[in-house]
This record gives C-alpha cells, sequence and structure tokens, in this order.
C-alpha cells in the first residue's frame, strides 16, 4: 500500500485527491509587479478562492554592494526595484499556509501550486532556492528522493506545491544533488521533445503535424511530474493566428490532456488570453486571441477536456466562466 491507500503498482500520483485529472486550476500568470506597475496581482490571484495555482518569474539579481537576490520580474532590464521572491510571494500566502497546517485538511491539499519560470539557471541561483524551500519546507508537498528516478514516489500533501521546468540544471539542483532518504522540495518538467526545422514556420508545421503520444513521449517519474505547452502545439500559430474554435481542435486538446494524464502528468497550457486595449494591464500581446469571447471558448474547452492548469492573465474572467 501506498501513502494514498492504493495497491503498490498504482501511480501514487494518479491516484491522488490532486493528482493529474483530478482539479482544473486557474493558473495565475504573471502574478507579480511590473517596472512598479501592476502591484496587486498576486492578491486578484488570491482573491479568486483556493485552491490556485501562481506563476513566479525569477531573476538572480547581482548588484554592486549587495548580496545577490532572487526577484520577481518579466525582464532582465526591470530588475532594479523588483520585490524579492521571499517578500513578494511567501510572506503573502504566509497566513494561508499557517492557517492550512493549523486546520490540517490535508484532503484539500496542496491548496496553492507555485509556478516557476526561472530566467536565470546559474548554480548560485538554484543554489538560494532551494535553500529558500528548505525554509518552508514545513509547508510543501514532498516526496522520497529514491535511487531509482524512474519511479514516481508518491507526493506527501502539504498546502503548497512548488514545480519548476524542464531545464537540466534545474533536474540537477532539485533532484540530483538531493541524498538519497532526503525529501524532493520541487518537481520539474518534461523536457520538451525537439521539433526540428530550419524556420519558425517549419518548426510550427511540424509541431502541428506531431501526435499528442509523440510530444509526450514519457513517463512521469520521481521529478518529472508534469508537461508544459504553449498553446500552438493545438492551433497552428498559437493565439494570434488562431480561427474560429472547430470540434478538431477540441479533439487534439482532448488528446493530449489524456495523453498527458495516461503517462502520469499533470498538464499546463499557456497563456490563454483575449482583451481590448482598453483591457490591457501589462498583458503579453502574443498571448491574446483578440477578444473575450474567443478566449473564453478555449478557457471552456480547456475545462471540459480536463486540463490541469489553465495559464491566463484573465484571472477573475476565467474563474466566472468555470463557476
Amino acid at each position: 500500500m501506498t501513502a494514498y491507500g492504493v495497491r503498490a503498482h498504482a501511480t501514487p500520483q494518479a491516484t491522488a485527491h490532486f493528482g493529474p485529472g483530478a482539479r482544473v486550476l486557474l493558473d495565475a500568470h504573471n502574478a507579480y509587479p511590473e517596472r512598479g506597475r501592476w502591484s496587486t496581482r498576486i492578491d486578484d490571484a488570491l482573491a479568486i478562492g483556493l485552491p490556485i495555482a501562481i506563476e513566479q518569474d525569477l531573476h538572480w539579481r547581482v548588484t554592486g554592494g549587495s548580496a545577490p537576490q532572487t526577484v520577481v520580474a518579466h525582464d532582465d532590464d526591470a530588475l532594479e526595484g523588483a520585490p524579492s521572491f521571499d517578500a513578494h510571494f511567501f510572506a503573502r500566502i504566509r497566513p494561508i499556509m499557517e492557517r492550512a497546517l493549523a486546520e490540517d485538511r490535508r484532503d484539500t491539499w496542496p491548496l496553492i501550486t507555485l509556478n516557476l519560470d526561472f530566467k536565470d539557471n546559474t548554480p548560485a541561483h538554484l543554489d538560494a532556492v532551494w535553500a529558500l524551500l528548505g525554509t518552508y519546507e514545513a509547508w510543501l508537498t514532498t516526496a522520497t528522493r529514491t535511487a531509482t528516478p524512474a519511479h514516481p514516489e508518491a507526493l506527501v500533501p502539504g498546502p503548497l506545491l512548488v514545480l519548476t521546468g524542464s531545464d537540466t540544471a534545474q533536474r540537477r539542483r532539485f533532484h540530483d544533488d538531493v541524498p538519497v532518504g532526503a525529501k524532493l522540495r520541487a518537481f520539474g518538467a518534461m523536457a520538451p521533445v525537439p521539433v526540428r526545422g530550419a524556420t519558425k514556420a517549419l518548426r510550427a508545421q511540424r509541431a502541428m503535424r506531431m501526435t499528442s503520444a509523440q510530444h509526450i513521449d514519457a513517463h512521469a517519474d520521481n521529478f518529472a511530474r508534469w508537461v508544459n505547452f504553449p498553446w500552438s502545439v493545438i492551433e497552428a500559430g498559437g493565439q494570434k493566428t488562431a480561427g474560429a474554435w472547430v470540434p478538431a481542435d477540441s479533439a487534439r486538446l482532448h488528446a493530449f490532456v489524456q495523453r498527458a494524464h495516461a503517462q502520469g502528468f499533470w498538464i499546463r497550457f499557456y497563456t490563454l488570453d483575449g482583451f481590448s486595449p482598453t483591457e490591457d494591464r501589462g498583458f503579453t500581446a502574443s498571448y491574446n486571441f483578440g477578444s473575450r469571447a474567443a478566449a473564453a471558448a478555449r478557457w471552456r474547452a480547456a475545462i471540459t477536456s480536463g486540463v490541469d492548469f489553465v495559464a491566463t492573465d484573465q484571472y477573475a474572467a476565467f474563474t466566472d466562466l468555470r463557476r
């Protein structure tokens, strides 16, 4: 039997109440200030209610006269004045985490999934984030580091689940360098399958010809627990060239979700926005379908298909539709 009371030959994560296919969560994209603006994003995300996923873009700020520090920012030329990761995220969720630990309602955990988008994978930066996660280990969803990394061990739920990317340096720091028997504090993404082609357009065409099984060609392991895709694997060219949402699009999306879950992975798609110039609050133009109605069609399809993490900048609008 595993920690979740299932037979040992079953995949523990797949049978957990928060495992692949169990929940559809808003993934609050870029929930941090930008150049001193949009300072309420994380509060706006948390106001939606729990459970929720929240993305933080991490940079390693090294300045003369100050100790290096992990900060949250979108661009590497916007680090001056950017808040520290610890102060912006962990200090903000501390009351939620402490209340969750006191109530001990483990069947509701994790309440928050933290999606870390590292913009700098230097060893010192990864070491600093590993140490910071250790400070809050009592909050974390963990698994035991074993000598058999291909086998996904049972996840022990905490009120916070931390996901990182697919970079090999992240896997090395957050898994390979962790002693056998110790706890894994964060879990990575499957490495994307390379799409060959001399031009961006050719690569995009080939990505669309690839099946879900070709894009997701591995099983979850003890570290890699999720897959992360741009919308361009579902609709050719992605958001900017998307046309009407048609049954073939739904079928392709459903195939990706089913394949990910069958392989033991959570699946995330980014970033599904639909906004006018007057609604733009520092959003990214390349993620814009052009209208709220166009984005809502994709939100609805993602919810129906069981996408685990739906990344959008329009937190309230997505949540209103999901309800």
